[in-house]
């Protein structure tokens, strides 16, 4: 691909955004599509991130925001999607007619993953989630949308849990207040939204072995080798999946988005395996 004036920018905002794949993903699926486009990674400080934004919305760019930037992302759009409104978050934007655009596809990227890994219905089933920041109300509404019977929250501060589930979750979003409350509990998944297992050495955001059934482990992290949670699970005998096929479908989301034309879903499923060395 040869970059020129005309080329449409693209940039991930975040901090950390060094492990990052989507511009391995990214950059496969415009050559592909054959779009005039070129994404990079930015590392972007919090009072940076408004001018960024603006700077390439204005621009006629676009892009993605990362942890930890995507709730203060979404007071910075001027025109949200309903899920940016309904989860207060925002991880995919770009620019019309001057204002920017906001959307959350992390919803649908999960709902998509979620899907695939569980090779089934989500109607009805019991979940557990792990956290309460951006990830986490993404998981949530996509959890409900696609019918989940019950969703209990555990985060560290129980008071953000409640924040959470008091925005997206209603009657159907329980808080679990403390670790031990899920002694013997049974869910049919479990997943984890925190940043913990960014780092090789992060223990899992909890001991899966005090349930006394999970039938299921979904990690929103990825990396080139497993997560401290996937390996967790894996020791327990639970079926288990890293964030790999949530980035992909979320990336995929965000191009529909960015190019109004469907993503080459393909192509950007191997991309990361290359990248991530699968």
């Amino acid at each position: 691909m040869t970059v020129t004036a005309r080329t449409r920018v693209l940039t991930l905002l975040g901090d950390p955004v060094a492990h990052s794949a989507s511009p391995e993903i990214q950059n496969a699926a415009f050559a592909q599509a054959g779009v005039d486009g070129v994404y990079v990674a930015v590392r972007c400080a919090a009072d940076d991130l408004s001018g960024f934004m603006h700077g390439l919305a204005r621009a006629g760019g676009g892009g993605n925001v990362t942890l930890p930037h995507k709730e203060k992302a979404a007071a910075v759009v001027h025109t949200p999607s309903e899920a940016v409104r309904r989860t207060g978050a925002c991880n995919t934007f770009w620019g019309v007619d001057g204002k920017v655009h906001g959307d959350n596809t992390d919803v649908d990227g999960f709902r998509r993953a979620v899907r695939t890994f569980l090779d089934g219905p989500v109607t009805g089933i019991r979940v557990l989630v792990l956290g309460a920041g951006g990830a986490a109300r993404a998981a949530l509404l996509g959890l409900l949308e696609e019918g989940a019977g019950e969703v209990h929250l555990y985060n560290r501060t129980a008071e953000r849990a409640r924040a959470v589930a008091r925005r997206i979750g209603g009657e159907r979003a329980r808080v679990v207040p403390v670790a031990q409350a899920l002694d013997g509990e049974r869910f049919d998944l479990v997943v984890n939204t925190t940043r913990l297992g960014l780092e090789p050495n992060d223990p899992p955001p909890i001991g899966l072995g005090r349930l006394h059934r999970a039938g299921a482990a979904m990690d929103l992290v990825y990396g080139r080798e497993k997560t401290p949670f996937v390996l967790a699970a894996e020791r327990l005998g639970i079926r288990s999946t890293d964030g790999m096929e949530m980035l992909v479908q979320q990336g995929a989301a965000s191009f529909e988005r960015w190019w109004d034309r469907p993503a080459p879903i393909d192509t950007m499923r191997a991309a990361v395996r290359k990248s991530l060395g699968r």
